[in-house]
């Protein structure tokens, strides 16, 4: 099939929220290509425990190149174990500079409890504002959502599992399979 045919993939809205002591990263489970869902429970969160530190990463974008950067991200964790941010930006750097890295196509959030970062393979590391952030093809709609909740007394649980319900009824590239991890700090 020709590169200019092919009708790509996608999929994935996934959301970082912060509030009363913990953060919660949850996604949804929809990988579509183009019109055809392909798989509706993928799993896009994961928990890496690398040098005891626990963290939670969801990513949006190709999964091949999301894992290929989870393994780089636990060897940065690894190397400057609980230090999530200068693990963050040593990715972010390698992501950028290196050939082979530079055409993965994906996006994570990140989270140790304490902080949550956004990276990107424009070499960002972003600091959400609002204690909540989200990616992927949903990600504006359940932001949006979200920001709404943020000052009521939902949990961030209640607050990212709400949030992704209105996104999987508004992006047609994102589904209610979620996958919540929660960290308390």
């Amino acid at each position: 099939m020709a590169e200019d045919k092919f009708p790509g993939w996608h999929g994935t809205t996934i959301i970082g929220v912060k509030k009363g002591g913990e953060v919660v990263i949850a996604g949804d489970g929809q990988v579509s290509l183009g019109q055809t869902v392909i798989k509706g429970t993928a799993r896009k969160v994961r928990r890496l425990s690398p040098g005891g530190y626990d963290v939670v990463a969801g990513f949006a974008g190709s999964t091949a190149d999301a894992f290929t950067l989870l393994e780089r991200l636990e060897a940065k964790l690894e190397a400057t174990p609980g230090q999530l941010a200068r693990a963050s930006v040593e990715l972010a750097k390698d992501w950028r500079t290196d050939k082979y890295l530079q055409k993965l196509e994906a996006m994570l959030i990140v989270t140790d409890g304490a902080e949550m970062f956004v990276i990107t393979g424009a070499g960002d590391v972003l600091e959400p504002e609002h204690d909540v952030t989200a990616i992927g093809s949903g990600g504006n709609y359940a932001l949006a959502a979200a920001r709404g909740m943020m000052d009521s007394d939902m949990s961030a649980e209640d607050i990212a599992r709400k949030a992704m319900a209105i996104a999987a009824d508004i992006c047609v590239y994102t589904n209610g399979n979620l996958t919540v991890e929660t960290i308390r700090k």
